[in-house]
């Protein structure tokens, strides 16, 4: 094989992007002591600000979060964080744990930096 043949052969390359997504998104839901309190858009997302506040200040309560779909029959939310405040904003659902006096947790059910992944989950798929 003449050095001239190897300058027509395809060079193959691999990259790997590490967090190529500016956004994370995360399928989170509420579950309250009392089972029939329900809560609308509104209120979810002033009780997540809040619980911001109260972990980081001022700062954590600006941090910017979108709520893109909500279940007021379950209690399911859909969000949107930049990816360099899905730690705060984890963090901050995972220590509320009081909803106008009567018992809460967030449930974290997937995330994932692309929509698209939680549109299915395999854990609840039946055949």
């Amino acid at each position: 094989m003449r050095r001239d043949d190897k300058k027509d052969e395809p060079v193959f390359q691999r990259v790997v992007l590490k967090n190529a997504s500016p956004y994370h998104y995360m399928k989170i839901r509420l579950v309250l002591q009392d089972e029939s309190t329900r809560l609308s858009a509104v209120q979810l997302k002033v009780f997540i600000i809040s619980g911001l506040k109260s972990l980081f200040g001022e700062v954590g309560a600006a941090l910017n979060f979108d709520l893109l779909k909500y279940d007021e029959d379950t209690l399911s939310a859909l969000l949107r964080v930049y990816s360099s405040g899905l730690v705060k904003l984890w963090s901050s659902l995972t220590l509320l744990g009081h909803y106008n006096e009567q018992s809460c947790a967030f449930r974290v059910l997937q995330v994932s930096p692309f929509l698209l992944a939680l549109s299915g989950n395999s854990r609840e798929l039946q055949l």
